[in-house]
């Protein structure tokens, strides 16, 4: 060792006594937190594949937390320690300081250094497994002084050393890592953790394990978020009330809408209303061309349609839209309130795609083939239009090459048929760097009784229903027909699974390169995640479930692990990262819609791939910060026969539960209502009311399903399916009052203080007579 290290050791030994004062809060300082890990980086995000190989930290080439400009200033910092020995001393010492200088370079260098937590003090130096301590004790104990000073310490850490450097239990106490799994040089030899590092994370029923990120609540059932692909990098979110608003790219919200359609459109507040505003798409030239495009229910002289209307951007405003400009594009008479379809999109031919539901009702009673075999009709169709250079003629011309153009009695329009509700259809990008698959048009399309499909729309092609229902023949008759010639779905699955298909988007982002070419779709009324993946040898595609990861593995500031069940839609921003769109209350009008980013936590891009400078916007009005909401969700399995990952109901933490808790403890709405369940499940349990500031009970003498709808539709449910008396759903403990008895309703009224009753606190029931009752939502026919 050279004399420049001697000299480091005498001048600690003079400081035996400030050891002895600061040892105590050194070792909490760099104590590892004991238990399981994931892989992550200082920075508390996931690792990445380095875009350049490492010269130093080489054995972090493939996978790591460095990329070279991190590796060159570890390099720096070995050679400045190095400087301090002598050939001896670097041929003895250099490996250890070497191996503890890039672990800041590990996968796992988040565990090891105690930084998984943001809240928590970050170790100085990596945690060592025991008999590799034990072993540096040994050769090269005296560097530890060298190693802190270098590393930026308080001078008083480096000079304490000396009295932990003679202690060989002291200094392992100081270096060691508990956990000798995941300590170093452990972690790098265990095959467990090391075995599919970088891929993504899967349960062991082979369920992807992905996280989210909450970007924005409190919607009102967000049926669609588009991009301008302007470079401003804004996201437009359509309501189903009729409301479209403009997010910037920092997550903050414009305070005045885009769009405000709600005393035009058609809906209601009652769940399961198919009707509403439905869709937006901006002209793929939206910096030029400046119009956007909506898809809505309307009554006209009591004729519910499907309108297609053209806006053109306001001129004052380019965060607005001149609502005075409103010019209608199509209008199609629906003969019944559901199946509206509901889709508008540009396609890579600059043409506008409208997807448009078969009419309703139930197997397409309409006529002798049904809406969507017959060509004649818009309905059950994807139409192809051009609504270029329209400014001065007709709405919309048709194609030139649209495939039935020529062919009588056909729709000029039509460009595909035999679609039953397709609901949320997407184009894929394309592979970044081959291009393959761009262009490519994929849709949910809603089944009827059995199955629900996914299917990749191209020109001309028949869908087959009514005469098929995924792969299954629904008409018989219509189904052995030879000139049926349909295509068939690159995936369907049958009602045990889900029972309305969410149509969802190919990842083609950059911040995720794990997920590239993945098809992540989902289900409205199950709450399930679902994905696809091309075998682009055989054409096939490869189901996977995608699930929650669990608590570790979701371990990353802002991430969490659950959702609201109700998935009404997928988006991609115009970096190309997925989102979709949920909500916990299934109502036009109940602001509980989130929005969640899907993210990877096993792998994510190099820094600086994929960073973006959004286009400066012009704001006119204010803007709202967006806040996560305060309530933590919480996963409750549903009581059906489904796997744990996405099959749930999601519900705030707490005593109150339900959708009228309010944050911040304000006060609740006179005559609230919530369900208290054992199980935490939403839909079902003992009625309990808000009154004189407290939540109480109610009997069940003379309490009828009328009564159990009352209070389901507070909730957002459309029905009570049963109602459960004698304290079947769930018991009170004696401190909760019983506030209403002799409770009788007509089904019409909006709280059960309007139904006819008792006086409020006056019974002559007990707990044991708790009324309870099950909620049901009317599912998308």
């Amino acid at each position: 060792m050279s004399a420049a290290a001697s000299d480091h050791i005498s001048r600690a030994n003079t400081h035996a006594s400030l050891h002895r004062a600061l040892l105590p809060s050194l070792l909490l300082l760099l104590h590892a937190w004991w238990g399981s890990c994931h892989p992550q980086c200082l920075d508390y995000k996931p690792p990445f594949g380095p875009r350049q190989p490492l010269a130093f930290c080489k054995e972090y080439s493939k996978f790591g937390c460095c990329d070279l400009k991190k590796d060159g200033e570890i390099s720096v910092k070995f050679d400045t320690i190095m400087e301090n020995f002598d050939y001896s001393g670097y041929i003895t010492c250099g490996k250890y300081i070497r191996s503890i200088l890039c672990q800041e370079c590990s996968p796992y260098a988040a565990h090891l250094y105690d930084a998984e937590d943001a809240n928590t003090p970050m170790r100085i130096l990596p945690g060592l497994c025991g008999d590799y301590c034990s072993e540096y004790w040994q050769h090269c104990r005296y560097t530890l002084s060298l190693l802190l000073e270098d590393l930026g310490s308080p001078p008083q850490f480096a000079n304490l050393t000396a009295g932990i450097e003679e202690d060989r239990r002291k200094f392992c106490d100081f270096l060691e890592l508990k956990d000798k799994q995941y300590c170093y040089p452990n972690v790098l030899s265990n095959e467990e953790l090391n075995a599919n590092l970088g891929v993504v994370s899967e349960d062991p029923t082979g369920c992807l394990e992905l996280c989210l990120e909450e970007v924005a609540n409190g919607l009102r059932n967000p049926v669609a978020m588009i991009h301008a692909d302007d470079g401003t990098h804004r996201f437009f979110v359509a309501e189903q009330v009729g409301y479209v608003w403009v997010y910037l790219a920092n997550g903050s919200r414009i305070d005045r809408p885009f769009l405000n359609l709600t005393r035009a459109v058609l809906t209601s507040p009652w769940s399961g209303d198919e009707r509403g505003f439905l869709c937006i798409a901006l002209h793929p030239r939206f910096s030029t061309v400046k119009k956007a495009y909506v898809y809505y229910s309307v009554s006209v002289k009591k004729e519910e349609r499907i309108r297609i209307s053209e806006f053109t951007l306001s001129t004052y405003d380019e965060n607005q839209l001149d609502h005075s400009s409103e010019r209608t594009i199509l209008e199609v008479v629906e003969p019944a309130s559901n199946h509206n379809g509901g889709q508008l999109l540009f396609g890579h031919d600059g043409y506008l795609y409208i997807f448009i539901g078969d009419g309703g009702r139930a197997g397409d009673p309409f006529g002798k083939f049904g809406n969507s075999q017959n060509k004649s009709a818009l309905l059950g169709k994807v139409l192809r239009i051009d609504v270029d250079n329209n400014d001065d003629g007709a709405p919309y011309s048709i194609p030139s090459d649209n495939p039935f153009l020529r062919e009588n009695e056909a729709r000029p329009e039509v460009y595909a048929y035999g679609v039953r509700n397709m609901w949320r259809c997407s184009i894929d990008r394309g592979d970044p760097i081959t291009g393959q698959g761009r262009g490519r048009m994929f849709c949910g399309d809603v089944g009827q009784n059995k199955y629900e499909e996914v299917d990749l729309i191209v020109k001309g092609g028949n869908y087959g229903w009514r005469a098929k229902e995924g792969f299954s023949c629904y008409d018989r008759k219509l189904c052995q027909n030879s000139s049926l010639d349909d295509i068939l779905p690159i995936f369907a699955y049958a009602h045990k699974l889900g029972k309305s298909v969410t149509g969802g988007y190919i990842y083609r982002g950059c911040q995720m390169p794990n997920l590239n070419g993945l098809y992540i779709f989902g289900d409205f009324m199950s709450g399930r995640l679902m994905s696809l993946k091309e075998n682009v040898t055989t054409g096939e595609w490869q189901y996977s479930e995608i699930c929650m990861g669990r608590d570790r593995t979701c371990r990353f500031p802002k991430l969490i692990n659950s959702y609201y069940k109700y998935i009404i839609s997928f988006a991609e921003d115009e970096s190309g990262e997925l989102y979709f769109l949920a909500t916990g209350v299934p109502s036009a009008t109940a602001r509980a819609g989130i929005i969640y980013k899907i993210v990877d936590p096993s792998r994510r891009a190099p820094p600086g791939k994929c960073s973006v400078k959004p286009s400066p916007v012009k704001i006119k009005g204010k803007l709202i910060h967006f806040h996560p909401k305060e309530e933590k969700l919480w996963l409750v399995e549903k009581q059906e026969n489904t796997r744990e990952g996405n099959k749930i109901f999601k519900i705030p933490r707490g005593q109150d539960r339900g959708p009228f808790k309010r944050r911040g403890g304000r006060r609740l709405k006179l005559g609230s209502v919530r369900l208290v369940s054992p199980n935490g499940l939403s839909d079902r349990g003992r009625v309990e009311i808000f009154i004189l500031g407290q939540w109480g009970t109610v009997c069940d003498d003379l309490f009828t399903i009328k009564a159990g709808t009352v209070v389901c539709r507070q909730l957002g449910f459309t029905r009570a399916l049963v109602v459960r008396k004698r304290a079947v759903l769930g018991k009170a403990d004696s401190n909760v009052r019983i506030l209403l008895d002799d409770v009788e309703c007509e089904g019409g009224e909006k709280s059960l203080l309007e139904c006819k009753r008792a006086r409020i606190g006056k019974h002559n029931c007990s707990h044991s007579e708790d009324v309870g009752v099950i909620c049901v939502t009317l599912e998308p026919s």
